[in-house]
């Protein structure tokens, strides 16, 4: 069969998405993985077949200008409880994230919507925020999957928006993602349907202990750790003297939105007393800052991939990312969350905490006495590599990407649907 990958141009997007794609190919399929134009080469260098479809926008800079737009109320999809929402609260963040959502999408869904109508997949495969994979999907009559790259707040949200929206007065009643998504359905001859939200099936990589909650038909997949092509250093390959401790701040933050949230300097100075080897794995941008300034105990290095780096550390400070987090969980690493509250990053960070794995700081009370404190705890405390161990055990129980290829074979027959008709 025919399967057309769509992800938005993050890295962190496409290196949780690619064993599955390897997956694919191995298994005889066809492969295509779309996006924006200047993120084909980083496709290609991670051994897929790039298409590219819209261009290359300016979301990095908006972002980049206005980097308090994650810390704003609305940026947080942690919350879940339905008692601690209101209708206002709930339209509001909905409003705002559409705009996000459609500046993303905006520019490809024209283009994949023909690629998907000249190459005719059989199944579509689209990151959680990119719905001009459903889209395209169902305009050629494709089945059509979410596979996940943070815990499913949005879904979660979804369904606890639209029970909000069945009590609001008629006056009061609005539903930009239903809007938005139905008007760019029309335009190919179709209309909205929740599946171009959840999709048909949501591939799933985070273990329950660490997930939102998931009504629609989910896959679970273990989470194969990759951070990009590596080589690996000499001194990963040299016996460990003492107990090593990773700082990462990931790569998002610095290119593509103006920075980091964290101080690098204030989380080196907080373990520069530590009984222990700091490996700060950085951007060379992000050394650059430090200016050379760093205690005796750290090691900085740039283009060493979290993947072979976490399975010989005793703990991880990290951002709140998914790809920093979902590492660490899946080599059994207690963590410590130094995060903004964007999009799921407390609640991921909360689930760890939860789970006995790890602490969460949220980025503005992070000084160095509280991160120093945190992460003697993580190392001192022996309960944190157990809970570390425990989901790491919870993840490795999924089936690989190999295991749900059938599934997704069984997928692209029985979801199949008429195509829309071309307007």
């Amino acid at each position: 069969m025919r399967v057309l990958f769509a992800t938005l141009p993050e890295k962190t997007h496409l290196y949780t998405l690619a064993p599955l794609a390897w997956a694919l190919r191995s298994a005889g399929h066809e492969v295509r993985v779309a996006s924006s134009p200047g993120f084909c080469a980083t496709v290609a260098a991670n051994g897929m077949t790039a298409v590219g479809v819209g261009d290359d926008g300016n979301m990095s800079s908006a972002m980049a200008e206005h980097r308090e737009s994650q810390e704003i109320e609305e940026a947080d999809w942690s919350e879940l409880d339905p008692a601690k929402v209101t209708w206002e609260g709930e339209l509001s963040r909905m409003q705002i994230g559409v705009m996000g959502i459609a500046w993303y999408n905006e520019p490809m869904i024209d283009d994949l919507v023909a690629f998907a109508r000249f190459w005719r997949p059989d199944l579509v495969i689209w990151d959680p925020l990119t719905y001009a994979g459903p889209l395209a999907a169902r305009a050629v009559g494709a089945a059509h999957a979410r596979s996940m790259c943070f815990a499913d707040v949005y879904g979660a949200k979804r369904r606890l928006f639209t029970k909000l929206l069945a009590e609001a007065a008629p006056e009061e009643s609005e539903d930009p993602m239903a809007d938005w998504l139905g008007g760019r359905a029309a335009g190919f001859g179709g209309e909205f349907s929740e599946d171009l939200i959840t999709g048909q099936l949501t591939i799933d990589p985070l273990p329950l202990s660490l997930g939102a909650p998931i009504e629609t038909p989910r896959q679970p997949v273990r989470f194969i750790p990759f951070n990009g092509p590596a080589v690996l250093p000499d001194w990963l390959q040299q016996p460990q003297e003492r107990r090593r401790v990773c700082v990462s701040l990931g790569t998002a933050n610095t290119e593509r939105y103006g920075g980091d949230y964290v101080s690098k300097a204030a989380v080196l100075e907080s373990l520069a007393d530590l009984d222990a080897e700091v490996i700060a794995a950085l951007l060379p941008a992000q050394i650059e800052e430090l200016k050379g300034a760093v205690p005796a105990n750290t090691r900085l290095v740039s283009g060493v991939p979290l993947h072979t780096l976490l399975p010989t550390c005793s703990a991880v400070i990290h951002h709140g990312g998914f790809g920093s987090a979902t590492g660490a969980m899946a080599a059994g690493v207690p963590q410590l969350c130094v995060t903004t509250p964007s999009s799921d990053q407390i609640y991921r960070a909360r689930a760890v905490e939860s789970a006995g794995a790890g602490l969460l700081l949220v980025h503005h009370e992070a000084g160095t006495e509280r991160i120093r404190t945190a992460v003697r705890r993580l190392l001192d405390e022996p309960g944190f590599a157990a809970g570390a161990a425990r989901v790491r055990d919870e993840a490795m129980a999924h089936p690989t990407p190999r295991d749900i290829v059938p599934e997704l074979e069984r997928l692209a027959v029985e979801g199949a649907r008429a195509p829309w008709a071309t307007v």
